[in-house]
């Protein structure tokens, strides 16, 4: 089996019962990497806002945060510049999660007014080459944000998606990362978020990005883009376990929620965090028995 392949099959585990992985087409996990590896100036988009009632209110959820770090610090590593947009639920979030694993990225917050100018300044002041959207709500073709229970979400948050449209408009390389279809970039998925997912048609995103990579759960491609960036600059960029709790519990007291509980857990998803460290380290010892193929024999 092709290394990307078995990222791939990893990528497509459904421990959440969240029905998308089992029908995935065959994702372009190698060219989205191919793309990514050269990449001059990535813009990654990021935070989910949930409505958690009561004194707990709104807050951002643990898938996300920790996966787009693992992507800024793997394309850090390979040399490019990196800035990770967020909006005011999730910023602190996502800073906790930048200060452990790519400090030399850029964060910047997303306002809730005026977006489309908000786009258009941010567009004009980095000039990226690719943006790249992962667990970040995309407006549904109603033109609502959705959460997974098809509730609307508008009010809580950000409006991202003239940034994405922009993106696509002006020959900016564009991904969408997502687990459930509601997120940014994952309308190139729609037949199969319809076919496959409870409220699909009503909550699947309406833009679609060059690429589409979807999983289990959103974080994961944080992992899977970072171990196929590895065995093409021949070296690990992925974080050990330790890392990834650490970055996880930091995340978590910064305010995160995991967003199936809505409410502050050691999981995402609703699944233990023991289950997304196995597969972390499957992850990485597929990517460094990859890497040591690679070495020529003395």
């Amino acid at each position: 089996m092709h290394f990307s392949e078995q990222v791939c099959a990893l990528m497509r585990q459904d421990p959440g019962g969240r029905g998308l992985p089992a029908g995935i087409p065959p994702l372009p996990a190698d060219a989205a990497a191919d793309t990514l590896f050269g990449a001059g100036r990535t813009l990654l988009l990021t935070g989910f806002s949930i409505p958690c009632g009561g004194k707990t209110g709104v807050r951002g959820e643990t898938d996300g945060p920790s996966g787009t770090a693992n992507l800024a610090a793997a394309l850090s590593a390979v040399g490019g510049e990196v800035c990770v947009v967020t909006d005011a639920v999730s910023f602190p979030l996502v800073q906790a999660a930048l200060d452990l694993r790519a400090p030399e990225a850029k964060l910047v917050r997303f306002p809730q007014e005026q977006p489309e100018q908000a786009a258009e300044a941010l567009l004009a002041s980095f000039v990226p080459t690719h943006l790249v959207a992962l667990e970040r709500p995309g407006k549904a073709l109603d033109g609502h944000f959705h959460n997974m229970r098809g509730e609307q979400i508008d009010a809580i948050v950000a409006d991202t998606d003239p940034l994405f449209s922009l993106a696509n408009q002006r020959g900016v390389v564009t991904i969408g990362i997502g687990d459930g279809g509601n997120e940014l970039g994952m309308g190139g998925l729609r037949p199969l978020v319809e076919r496959s997912v409870p409220n699909g048609a009503e909550i699947c995103a309406a833009l679609a990005g060059d690429y589409t990579l979807a999983a289990g759960v959103s974080n994961w491609w944080g992992w899977g883009l970072a171990a196929l960036l590895s065995v093409r600059c021949g070296r690990l960029l992925l974080p050990s376990v330790e890392e990834e709790t650490r970055m996880l519990d930091a995340v978590l007291q910064a305010g995160a929620v995991d967003g199936a509980l809505k409410k502050a857990a050691r999981s995402v998803d609703g699944i233990p965090l023991d289950f997304h460290l196995r597969l972390l380290q499957d992850l990485t010892d597929a990517a460094a028995q990859e890497l040591a193929a690679l070495v020529p024999l003395a």
